[in-house]
């Protein structure tokens, strides 16, 4: 004869809520790495924009101080 084990519901509950736990903190890590390197992304090109010639600013059409302005924007600013 063989034994058959059967949970009880509250047990498969528990088993949904732990899931969707682990999703909700899935999901939220993702949003931070995401935060992480679109912050980090945006540091790279504002230096890289700072870090331009007044020659390669007039063939792209930024001016100094626009250049400036946004080189010297947070890095969580958009």
């Amino acid at each position: 004869m063989t034994a058959i084990h059967m949970q009880p519901v509250r047990d498969c509950a528990h088993t949904v809520s732990r899931h969707a736990g682990i999703e909700a903190l899935n999901d939220t890590t993702t949003w931070i790495l995401g935060n992480l390197r679109e912050w980090r992304r945006r540091i790279q090109e504002r230096r890289e924009l700072a870090s331009l010639s007044e020659r390669t600013l007039a063939d792209i059409g930024v001016s100094r101080a626009d250049a400036d302005f946004l080189s010297n924007k947070p890095f969580w600013r958009e």
